[in-house]
């Protein structure tokens, strides 16, 4: 090749047709009306394709304001009539449609996401924004899960759930599970949310139960038999984590049931008298504290 002439270079294809402000709020309405197809379970009727181009487009030119802003709202608007629905909903069926919702948007929410990649990767990281699927769980916990007809029934009906299955009642530990995970997700990242508006007061009713539980286990029994019951209540709580808590509890919860069982009264144990208690103390056999 001559050394003279320049080596062709095919370049990547720019768009160099520009967007102004009514270009960008026709192509932003486009875009609302295809969101609202997703939230109405029609997305089938779309081409991702092109609503993909639009969202690029509109942050290529400048418009990034626009589009997150309008996503934002369009976001909110849709979840407050979904709230509507969850906070009707009976004392019976409160989980379940909580759940059933919070299925809904992230379905939704991913769908959402995929048209607005060039954004989240682009104007959300030089504007120092939420990516667009964590600002959708942040609404969800605003418009949803700490709706005031909400927030303090969930809690109340997951408490409850343990109660009645610590006294022996079969309960349904799928949805547990369901909404437990759902609240570990809507910490983004973290287990904040979960902690919060379940945790905490999880652990402080359990230190309640297994306080008044122990006193009721001393009056009716002899060391060993306490013991015996003891390690029997300390497995039911690693299977209750296996089951439908987050991991993340499994030390804390341990730490409450051998304090309020066994290590808050260790000296009426070893003060039963005839029971055996001071040799098993010695020789370290008391079950569940030694694994």
């Amino acid at each position: 090749m001559d050394a003279g002439r320049k080596k062709f270079v095919v370049k990547p294809f720019r768009n160099n047709i520009g967007m102004d402000v009514n270009k960008a709020k026709e192509t932003w309405q486009s875009l609302r009306s295809a969101i609202g197809e997703i939230h109405g379970h029609n997305a089938s009727l779309l081409s991702f394709e092109e609503l993909y181009r639009n969202s690029y487009n509109m942050v290529l030119h400048k418009h990034g304001d626009m589009l997150y802003s309008g996503v934002v709202e369009c976001i909110t608007e849709h979840l407050v009539q979904m709230a509507d629905r969850v906070i009707k909903a009976t004392d019976d069926t409160l989980m379940t449609q909580l759940f059933a919702a919070w299925t809904d948007h992230t379905i939704t929410m991913t769908m959402i996401r995929d048209i607005l990649m060039y954004m989240d990767r682009t104007y959300v990281s030089q504007k120092r924004k939420m990516l667009i699927y964590d600002m959708g769980l942040v609404l969800f916990l605003e418009s949803i899960a700490r709706h005031p007809q909400v927030k303090d029934r969930l809690k109340w009906h997951l408490l409850a759930n343990i109660d009645l299955e610590r006294n022996g009642e079969l309960i349904d530990r799928g949805v547990m599970k369901d909404i437990l995970g759902m609240l570990v997700d809507l910490g983004v990242r973290s287990n904040s949310v979960y902690e919060e508006d379940f945790e905490n007061e999880f652990l402080s009713t359990t230190a309640a139960f297994y306080n008044a539980e122990a006193q009721r286990l001393l009056d009716q029994n002899t060391c060993p038999d306490f013991m015996e019951k003891a390690d029997r209540r300390l497995t039911e709580e690693h299977h209750r984590v296996m089951q439908y808590l987050n991991s993340s509890t499994e030390l804390k919860l341990k730490a409450i049931v051998e304090r309020e069982l066994i290590a808050n009264h260790a000296k009426a144990l070893v003060d039963m008298e005839g029971s055996g208690c001071v040799a098993m103390f010695r020789d370290d056999k008391v079950a569940g504290t030694s694994g």
